[in-house]
């Protein structure tokens, strides 16, 4: 089987997963976005399977003129609030609609980070940024399947706002360049004050330290692994029929967030997890009324 990386190639990964000639860049229901702001996110309307779905994807062939640091993927603030506006013109769209119709979210998942330069963080970088999680979250409690495909790189606060809140992750297999993790391991030592070999020894035995599909899978965080690019599509729809199934049943906390820590429980990576859970809410249980 030949691999083809997808790393940096958001537009070419739309046109394998959507059905061929649909996507509608900039339109979702009767909004067209016509601004120039946030040249790095691509969003839009197509067809998954012959289903009308909004796709949110990084296009790391471009840069983001007004500020430097955008470039590569990177989810810069403009990029963020475009990402959000496309979630919350969906839920629009579909507004009264039975749950059953509500149309899914595709993020296409390709991001080194965020760009957090001196005019972002004092224009509101992370309101923009935390924009977007929340928008996510709304779509989720308004019934709209939310699939997150990582192709290449999902790495700390990007991953967090365009992945993270995703009803069911998904991951090309590390041999097509995918790179999961949290924080680069340097950065872990400057924070923790850790040495950097400590940290590699414990990344290769530890899914916390440790980055990667692999890891991610055993931790919960990715739900499943594709090995082959032609079958993303098919993979994709097969979930987005689990989130629709999960949620006429009144299932939808086995998903998300919540749902990859009962996961990760299961496939042994997040052992103390749940024990943690409970004992904060039996200690919390012990002060509640004196809290109240």
């Amino acid at each position: 089987m030949a691999i083809q990386k997808l790393v940096g190639k958001g537009r070419d990964a739309i046109q394998i997963i959507l059905d061929e000639g649909s996507f509608e860049e900039n339109i979702i229901g009767g909004f067209t976005h016509q601004s120039e702001i946030g040249p790095g996110a691509v969003i839009g309307t197509g067809k998954l399977k012959g289903r009308t779905v909004t796709v949110i994807a990084n296009d790391a062939k471009v840069f983001n003129p007004r500020f430097p640091v955008v470039y590569s993927g990177i989810i810069g603030m403009e990029e963020a609030y475009k990402m959000a506006i496309a979630v919350y013109k969906t839920i629009e769209a579909d507004r009264g609609k039975p749950a059953s119709e509500k149309r899914p979210l595709i993020l296409l998942v390709d991001s080194p980070g965020n760009g957090p330069g001196k005019q972002e963080e004092i224009f509101g970088m992370n309101k923009a940024t935390g924009s977007y999680q929340l928008a996510l979250t709304e779509a989720r409690q308004e019934g709209h399947p939310v699939i997150a495909m990582i192709i290449g790189r999902a790495i700390s606060g990007a991953f967090l706002c365009h992945g993270l809140q995703a009803d069911h992750i998904l991951t090309l297999s590390k041999e097509h360049g995918t790179m999961i993790h949290v924080m680069p391991l340097s950065s872990i030592a400057r924070i923790t004050k850790m040495d950097i070999e400590t940290l590699q020894s414990l990344s290769e035995t530890n899914p916390v330290f440790a980055s990667g599909a692999d890891f991610f899978y055993k931790l919960g965080g990715v739900e499943e692994i594709i090995d082959d690019v032609s079958d993303m599509s098919d993979i994709i729809s097969r979930h987005v029929d689990e989130i629709y199934q999960l949620n006429a049943e009144g299932r939808s906390m086995e998903a998300g967030p919540w749902g990859r820590g009962t996961l990760g429980a299961e496939r042994g990576g997040r052992g103390a997890r749940l024990e943690v859970i409970n004992k904060m809410q039996q200690e919390f249980a012990e002060i509640e009324n004196d809290y109240l």
